[in-house]
């Protein structure tokens, strides 16, 4: 317990920077004025000034260091004590306004200890603050305590001098024993946190990643809190070191501590009723609102954490919704979704576009000998009502798990898939490609809600959207891979594609290895169907490429490129949503280890070289893919190949648009959705009308675009 300490009353507000952290020949102040470069010409008040002052019962230990500039209205300060250096902005007789509150400009019944005041500032009810820098026409009313530290650090994960090391904040994610654990930073991005928390074998890496955080900051003591312009708060208990941009609204707070709020005029962040917001990162334009806990995390732009949300120990990407629920020790790429109340997340890397469904719970299953181990789920992961997973576990993009309690460890392999319980038999069962072939409606409509939720101003990072990308591509061969490997091994076959590509559906029962650790069998379902399929989507896939990112008339100098560059085949890493080719991420990661690459920025700039590779990138694989596939080589690729690949593209794609619309009429025509309501025109106002979808007439209108794309490369080739 510390101990109260009495000193002179005119002591209060000096001594920021203890004396034997001052360097030599610097005042207390020299930060402070750093920090608050606003060039205005300050002046001591007048005589008559002070009087004034006094009159309407303000207090001051030493009026000389109350300073102001010429444009000042004593008149506006009423009621208020200051103590230490105040320096006061210009003021004007006017009042500001935001959201029905009308409030005068100037400092009424505040406390001001030690603070640079902006342009028409609003102060009303601030019981205490204390070392700030508040920025210009900032509305602070009804705040309790607002203080800071000379060694705060705003939510960073470094030491200032003095410090001990047991105090530095870590982020100790994808694992409870803090084996992946990363030092924070502001601008920190889920590709940062994910390659550091990798390769933790590499301990130069380490060291690097380590050290190049440190070359960011530095370990002086003095900075001041920061308010940014127009930022508005109010009815709020506690802040304490930190930092706030422009244009921010922050209401009924309980606590903000150790803190960067990220807020400008263009993405402003609110923050709501009955929070408390400890030791953190949050992005630009973020909604953190109603009794929502968060210590030692980040929250990447334009996320939300609402409704009572418990964030601990955990990195949220961009585009983000967490509500009523609770994630600890997770790192989660943009655009995750998990509303429910009962749904727990821990100890998982979550790849993104994921969604946490009511019951879901992910983590401390209390039946291991250690800690929870780790989950790793690709993009599209979504496990379904009351679902129990077991760490360690390793799940493909796009697996949709069914309503159960999985007693074992999981590793599936095969994307698009739907992983469910056969109680009745006691064995785990696998449907490949399950989306496309059962709910190509939710499927498909992924990339468009993605795509319209992504509200970064400014996309300099290529998030993956699509369903059909080099990473889902490359886990369509390996499901290919393990198909093959399942149906040889039941049915003894040394090489069982025959029996893959042959027509009607099988009557046998495949099993498949190595995708549960238990003694059980693991069923695959529509082995000849989902094997299939997987061909026809590769195929598909490349069609799309090309017909999307080059034009007709040099098709075939891209594809002469594509074949002198002897491409193969090569792995993406899903990097905070980012997808890079391995190569190249080995090339950053060597670089980084040679000092080549030297800081964060310099990191987060390869990245955007990678973006802008991307496309080119993608094309290249999807050709390589379709080489593999077709098990023909590039420089065979003739006309005949290619009207081919087109005629069965355009077949695929009226497939695709078919069984949307298939696929949602089925909640049109179920008698058992129907009998809630009165008839077919109540459900119509209540749902909406089938045929007034704007999905599925986009859909549609897609495929007519697509259709005119084929034909305009007919005689290409």
């Amino acid at each position: 317990m510390g101990y109260i300490i009495k000193q002179p009353l005119n002591w209060i507000g000096y001594d920021f920077i203890p004396a034997e952290y001052l360097p030599e020949g610097k005042d207390e102040y020299y930060l402070r004025f750093e920090q608050n470069k606003n060039q205005k010409t300050y002046r001591n008040l007048t005589a008559e000034e002070i009087q004034i002052l006094e009159m309407n019962h303000n207090e001051s230990t030493d009026w000389n260091d109350v300073l102001v500039t010429d444009k000042f209205f004593p008149k506006q300060i009423k009621r208020s004590k200051f103590f230490g250096l105040v320096r006061i902005g210009d003021m004007e007789e006017v009042y500001l306004e935001y959201r029905d509150i009308r409030l005068p400009v100037g400092i009424y019944n505040s406390q001001i200890i030690s603070c640079d005041l902006g342009d028409c500032v609003a102060l009303h009810q601030v019981r205490y603050i204390a070392h700030f820098i508040v920025g210009n026409e900032v509305i602070l009313l009804n705040v309790n305590e607002m203080e800071t530290s000379s060694n705060a650090k705003f939510g960073n994960g470094i030491l200032k001098a003095g410090d001990q090391d047991s105090s530095r904040i870590y982020l100790e994610l994808c694992n409870e024993n803090g084996g992946r654990s990363v030092l924070p930073f502001d601008g920190m991005q889920a590709a940062d946190v994910y390659l550091w928390t990798r390769n933790r074998q590499d301990k130069v890496l380490q060291q690097r990643f380590w050290d190049i955080t440190h070359a960011g900051f530095n370990d002086i003591r003095g900075y001041y809190s920061e308010i940014g312009d127009r930022t508005v708060i109010k009815n709020s208990h506690t802040f304490k070191n930190v930092k706030i941009g422009s244009d921010a609204y922050i209401k009924g707070i309980s606590k903000l501590k150790n803190l960067t709020v990220n807020s400008t005029s263009e993405a402003y962040t609110q923050i709501g009723e009955g929070c408390e917001l400890v030791n953190g990162i949050i992005g630009y334009g973020c909604r953190v609102f109603y009794g929502v806990k968060a210590v030692r995390f980040i929250l990447s732009s334009y996320s939300q954490l609402k409704y009572g949300a418990r964030l601990i120990n955990s990195f949220l990407g961009d585009n983000s919704t967490i509500s009523c629920c609770e994630v600890l020790n997770s790192l989660i790429f943009p655009a995750h979704e998990q509303h429910h109340n009962n749904s727990f997340l821990c100890a998982a890397l979550v790849k993104g576009q994921s969604n946490m469904a009511a019951g879901a719970t992910v983590g401390s299953n209390h039946n291991s000998r250690g800690a929870d181990g780790e989950i790793i789920a690709g993009r599209g992961f979504w496990p379904g009502l009351c679902v129990s997973l077991k760490h360690n576990s390793r799940f493909a993009s796009y697996t949709l798990i069914v309503k159960g309690d999985f007693l074992h460890e999981l590793d599936i392999k095969f994307p698009f898939s739907l992983i469910s319980n056969d109680v009745t038999h006691d064995r785990l069962v696998v449907v490949p490609g399950y989306w496309f072939m059962y709910n190509m409606y939710a499927l498909m409509r992924n990339t468009n809600k993605f795509i319209s939720r992504d509200k970064r101003s400014f996309k300099n990072q290529y998030f993956e959207y699509d369903i059909l990308a080099p990473d889902t591509v490359n886990e369509l061969f390996t499901g290919l891979s393990e198909i093959e490997r399942a149906v040889g091994k039941t049915l003894g076959i040394a090489d069982p594609r025959g029996w893959l590509e042959a027509e009607g559906k099988a009557t046998e029962e495949i099993f498949v290895d190595n995708a549960e650790f238990s003694k059980r069998q693991v069923l695959l379902l529509k082995p000849r169907e989902s094997y299939k399929l997987f061909k026809k989507l590769i195929r598909y896939n490349a069609v799309c490429q090309v017909l999307e990112h080059v034009a007709p008339a040099v098709v075939q100098e891209k594809i002469n490129d594509f074949i002198a560059s002897g491409t193969k085949r090569v792995q993406f890493e899903n990097i905070g949503g980012q997808l890079v080719p391995v190569p190249k991420l080995e090339q950053l990661l060597d670089d980084l280890k040679k000092e080549e690459v030297n800081s964060w920025a310099a990191m987060h700039a390869r990245y955007h070289q990678m973006s802008n590779e991307y496309i080119t990138d993608k094309l290249h694989h999807a050709l390589a893919s379709l080489a593999e596939v077709t098990e023909r080589d590039a420089t065979s690729w003739d006309a005949p190949f290619w009207n081919e690949l087109l005629d069965e593209a355009l077949a695929t794609k009226k497939w695709i648009c078919e069984e949307i619309h298939n696929s949602r009429s089925k909640d049109y025509h179920n008698p058992f959705r129907l009998m809630v309501y009165e008839s077919v025109e109540e459900m119509n106002e209540v749902v909406g009308r089938l045929e007034d979808n704007s999905f599925i007439n986009q859909q549609t209108a897609e495929f007519e675009n697509f259709t005119s794309k084929v034909a305009a490369f007919n005689g290409a080739f």
